[in-house]
């Protein structure tokens, strides 16, 4: 099951170098509180809105991966008595557990997680899109040299130049999304 949590960059960048994740919530730790509180697809925007429109520091929307959790989650209510629940994390959150840390403005802008991941998927697909490009347009630099392997050379070179530019431009993406 996925469930969601919003963390501050800074507390995400510290658990990803410390190992364990022990923020509950906005200014209390799991400790304080005993556990950690996240939210279900539908819940995290209400979250978001109630308790962090305010904060002005980067703040990233934290998917996570129950079955790869150590601790238990409970599906509680959020007040006594109250009848929506919401998932609760026992323990520190691993940061394997985390599929995705979106920024939470990314995230807010998006008309849902698939939307993130359509909007990944086109940019998959555009970075494909330039390889088979590069590779294309060293095979039509190259035609004719060589004797008759310029093709295949030059399509080759553009081939791997797309594939360098794709993975220099996704490390990118992936530094600037961790924080």
């Amino acid at each position: 099951m996925l469930i969601f949590h919003i963390a501050t960059a800074a507390d995400w960048a510290a658990a990803r170098a410390g190992g364990a994740y022990t923020t509950s919530t906005r200014g209390r730790t799991l400790e304080e509180e005993g556990f950690i509180h996240a939210a279900r697809a539908e819940q995290w925007r209400g979250v978001h809105a109630r308790y962090y429109a305010d904060v002005d520091e980067p703040l990233v929307l934290l998917e996570i991966d129950t079955d790869r959790l150590r601790s238990e989650v409970v599906q509680e209510p959020a007040v006594p008595g109250g009848a929506e629940t919401f998932p609760h994390v026992y323990g520190p959150i691993e940061p394997s557990a985390v599929l995705r840390a979106v920024p939470v403005r990314d995230a807010l802008a998006a008309t849902s997680f698939s939307a993130l991941f359509l909007r990944e998927l086109m940019r998959a697909a555009l970075l494909g899109l330039l390889v088979v490009a590069l590779a294309a347009a060293g095979a039509l630099l190259l035609d004719g040299t060589l004797g008759g392997w310029g093709v295949l050379v030059g399509a080759v070179a553009g081939a791997g130049l797309g594939v360098a530019v794709a993975v220099a431009l996704g490390r990118r993406d992936a530094r600037a999304r961790r924080g």
